[in-house]
């Protein structure tokens, strides 16, 4: 699977090395992913989700049910 938070959907950048002489050769920015559990109340069950940090600060601040009905909207993640 790709490296993509399920709950921003946010990818990895693509940018350039700067050397002093400003030669530029490509380099990526990768992201800062998680593979973290939550406990999802409704379902009494464990949800595992690849998030970054700002989609975990995401989650803490809307809360994990509406985050998930959110990002199934958007298309970043599909639950069964």
């Amino acid at each position: 699977m790709a490296k993509v938070c399920q709950i921003t959907g946010r990818k990895r950048m693509i940018g350039n090395n700067v050397a002093h002489s400003k030669l530029r050769t490509k380099r990526k920015f990768s992201l800062n992913l998680k593979h973290k559990k939550f406990w999802l109340e409704s379902e009494q069950r464990f949800v595992t989700l690849k998030v970054t940090c700002k989609g975990i600060r995401h989650i803490e601040k809307n809360g994990l049910e509406q985050t998930l009905r959110d990002a199934q909207k958007k298309g970043y993640i599909n639950l069964v």
